[in-house]
């Protein structure tokens, strides 16, 4: 089952997944949606996170790439609420950057608060799936030397383009960015150096997580810059196309 959020023409929010005080485990989206209403819906962010929590270095290609070591734990950050958009629209290019790249990822939904939460239990605590591009400004992230004003300009965390709950093995999904139609970034989630439900594990020792929050999983090999005008997709096996452009 696929969930998420739409607007439609007329201006209203039509929610096709749990917002508000909805319950995400529990809802029903095909009572919400005629037909009629799905053909004019314009997708929005699936979900609204209170926060993105986000891992570096989290494939084995990725790391090789870089030229740097496996790590030993997982790498955090974290991406702010405000940085977060929908699909088809618009990833603003700041000005005070000369380098803009994608990061395909996979989103892990969470879909009700744990803290101190074991691996083995995780998946008990997830919603489901997005996808999710880890926009970052590259010259930033090196100048800086840490990594909070490179990943979190407004727009610079677009999700969608709904949550897949459905995925019952997140560990054997292909993963793919497509700038202006050529494939940049090719690999599998069977790549990712700390699985999904261990980064729940280390995450929830460190912090609560709540319904809605996101976790971003990691980006495989082919990083690479985005220009003005530039279309960036997102496919995640199982999910679905997230589609973005690049503008001012």
């Amino acid at each position: 089952m696929k969930i998420g959020r739409g607007i439609t023409s007329s201006g209203a929010v039509v929610p096709f997944a749990a917002v508000a005080d909805d319950d995400f485990r529990t809802y029903d989206p095909v009572t919400r949606l005629t037909g009629e209403q799905l053909s004019v819906v314009r997708l929005l962010p699936p979900v609204l996170p209170g926060k993105i929590v986000a891992v570096g270095l989290n494939y084995r290609d990725h790391a090789s790439e870089m030229g740097l070591e496996i790590p030993k734990e997982p790498i955090l950050f974290l991406k702010p609420s405000t940085s977060v958009i929908g699909p088809q629209e618009a990833i603003v290019y700041p000005s005070q950057s000369s380098r803009v790249d994608y990061e395909a990822e996979l989103g892990v939904v969470i879909g009700r608060t744990c803290k101190d939460v074991d691996a083995r239990d995780a998946k008990d605590y997830i919603l489901g799936y997005t996808c999710l591009n880890d926009v970052t400004a590259r010259d930033l992230q090196a100048k800086d030397g840490q990594w909070t004003r490179a990943k979190s300009f407004d727009t610079f965390a677009p999700i969608g383009p709904w949550i897949a709950t459905d995925i019952e093995d997140p560990h054997t999904l292909s993963i793919q960015a497509r700038l202006n139609g050529e494939t940049k970034q090719s690999s599998n989630t069977s790549n990712l150096i700390f699985t999904v439900y261990e980064l729940i594990d280390f995450i929830s020792h460190i912090m609560t997580l709540r319904e809605g929050d996101i976790i971003a999983t990691g980006t495989p090999s082919g990083i690479g810059p985005m220009s003005l005008g530039d279309e960036i997709a997102i496919e995640i096996e199982g999910i679905g196309v997230l589609v973005n452009r690049v503008t001012k």
